[in-house]
């Protein structure tokens, strides 16, 4: 597996450097060859002691995965200096007693999205079976450029900076830093399992456990991850196509926002239908609008007071065959964000969904309580 990632790696070069801060403001790959990180290690028990990971345990399964410093998205700051041992990509293989292994994947996504993460480990599978790449990868970033002029014909409010609403309810500075960090250990995962309309019970779950104690007036939004009018389209911002291959971010944030009050005092298809308009948005020309706002102002998208929610069950983890078959399981090691419904779908035949689900310790409670009082009555 070694080998054939150095070999790979030739076709994915960008992934070998490092991320550095342009002249202009912007995330650039810096091209060092300086490679990916390989860690190798051995755990003393059977493979058997991992049991399900659907369920996304974060302290066992964070084991397994080799972590790196840095912005992993765009919604992150670079550390200072901005080139501070920040990689693209590390992965870990752990060998088991009964000769099993694990391999854990740290894929910055600064550099590209879901889709092409899943082309990429196919790839790697394919030279590790000694096959040649049926897809190279397409590294020109050119379709997604700005205009000239930019030309920004929609508000963008997914790029405006909310303030947390558990905020508004801490006295001191120092208790409101330690709260924070208490809640982000604390932070609970769960899982849920059903599919269709479900992903609005948990918008409205979240958003009345935050905010149903502060003002009418209070902001909150609900931001979902879309990427149909980029990929599964296969249509570009100005109509271009995406070419097959393509290895980059082929994906805009659209938002829902609306006044706390009004999104619990209103009935469940208020929410859908405002979740529904937003997706509607997302057009050729509303990417285009997005891509030419960031280059005007440089603005990174805010997750702050953010519900995200974003669907990986179009992505086939569990089909890479590195030689050995495919794997047994496959999942996340981690929620992408803190306050987040990730859904990813369930078993060889994939008939069902996994909703996993990401809140702070204080609203986990009580959106399971209004979760149980709804479906058991």
């Amino acid at each position: 597996m070694r080998e054939a990632l150095g070999r790979v790696l030739v076709h994915y070069y960008p992934l070998a450097g490092r991320v550095v801060l342009s002249s202009e403001g912007k995330l650039a790959v810096d091209c060092t060859g300086e490679g990916a990180v390989f860690v190798e290690a051995d755990a003393g028990c059977d493979l058997a002691a991992l049991g399900d990971i659907s369920s996304t345990d974060t302290a066992a399964l964070g084991t397994l995965v080799c972590d790196f410093p840095g912005p992993r998205t765009c919604c992150r700051s670079l550390p200072s200096p901005p080139r501070s041992l920040t990689f693209y990509l590390s992965l870990k293989v752990t060998r088991f007693r009964c000769g099993g292994f694990t391999l854990g994947l740290s894929i910055n996504h600064c550099m590209f999205d879901g889709a092409a993460a899943m082309e990429f480990i196919n790839s790697w599978a394919e030279m590790a079976r000694g096959s040649p790449l049926s897809l190279p990868p397409f590294l020109h970033r050119s379709l997604l450029a700005a205009r000239s002029p930019p030309q920004i014909r929609h508000p963008h409010p997914e790029f405006s900076e909310l303030r947390h609403p558990h905020h508004h309810r801490r006295r001191e500075e120092g208790e409101e830093q330690q709260q924070e960090e208490e809640e982000e250990k604390e932070e609970l995962h769960g899982r849920r399992r059903r599919g269709g309309t479900h992903r609005l019970h948990l918008l409205r779950g979240s958003r009345r456990t935050d905010l149903a104690d502060s003002s009418g007036g209070a902001a909150a939004a609900a931001v979902a991850a879309y990427e149909a009018a980029l990929r599964r389209r296969r249509a570009a911002a100005g109509g271009a196509a995406l070419p097959p291959g393509y290895f980059g971010n082929g994906i805009v944030l659209t938002c829902a926002g609306g006044a706390a009050g009004e999104l619990v005092g209103r009935p469940l298809g208020f929410a859908v239908g405002e979740v529904q308009k937003a997706i509607r948005r997302v057009d050729d020309d509303f990417v285009r609008s997005a891509i030419d706002f960031f280059e005007v102002t440089r603005a990174r998208p805010s997750l702050a007071a953010t519900f995200l929610v974003t669907a990986w069950s179009k992505l086939p983890f569990d089909v890479a065959d590195f030689g050995w078959g495919p794997p047994l399981q496959a999942g996340p090691a981690a929620l992408p964000e803190k306050e987040v419904a990730l859904f990813l779908s369930h078993g060889r035949e994939k008939k069902s969904v996994n909703v996993l689900l990401g809140l702070p310790a204080v609203a986990m409670d009580t959106f399971q309580r209004l979760l149980e009082a709804q479906w058991l009555t």
